[in-house]
């Protein structure tokens, strides 16, 4: 089933069951995708779909982040329980130890040896790690491997 057609019948489910956290979640994600639909022109792809419900996820985490910071428990709660409908969606994520294995790999096959490869490594991790991984995690990965 298409990512489309899951959250269609994830809309359906929450409004017939009065889940208000999800039924917002869901129509932000329908929102996300339709603008997205329309800034590219054409249907989106599996993978263009995952990018947005992934920025989405990045950005929950964000907010998460700065709410704790600022001391804002009732937010801080609201964005978590936004986050475990969201995360029915995003791919799953990689753990450190196979982000870790993908780098280790990149950085053989492109023949990085110190600090000054950084950006070619992130480069070449990135594309194969879209959508699965966060980029932090994997900027502190390369550089634990490249020291």
């Amino acid at each position: 089933m298409s990512i489309s057609s899951s959250i269609n019948n994830d809309l359906k489910n929450a409004m017939k069951s009065h889940d208000k956290v999800g039924l917002t979640v869901i129509r932000m994600i329908k929102t996300d995708l339709m603008n997205e639909k329309i800034k590219l022109g054409h249907d989106l792809s599996e993978d263009e779909e995952l990018t947005v419900i992934s920025r989405e996820v990045k950005q929950h985490k964000e907010s998460i982040s700065d709410f704790k910071k600022a001391n804002r428990d009732d937010l801080v709660e609201t964005q978590e329980s936004e986050m475990k409908v969201l995360e029915k969606y995003a791919p799953k994520q990689l753990s450190q130890t196979e982000i870790d294995e993908i780098v280790s790999e990149t950085i053989k096959s492109v023949g990085a040896s110190n600090m000054s490869d950084f950006g070619k490594v992130m480069g070449a991790v990135m594309p194969k790690v879209k959508g699965k991984a966060d980029g932090s995690l994997v900027q502190k990965s390369v550089k634990n491997n490249l020291k």
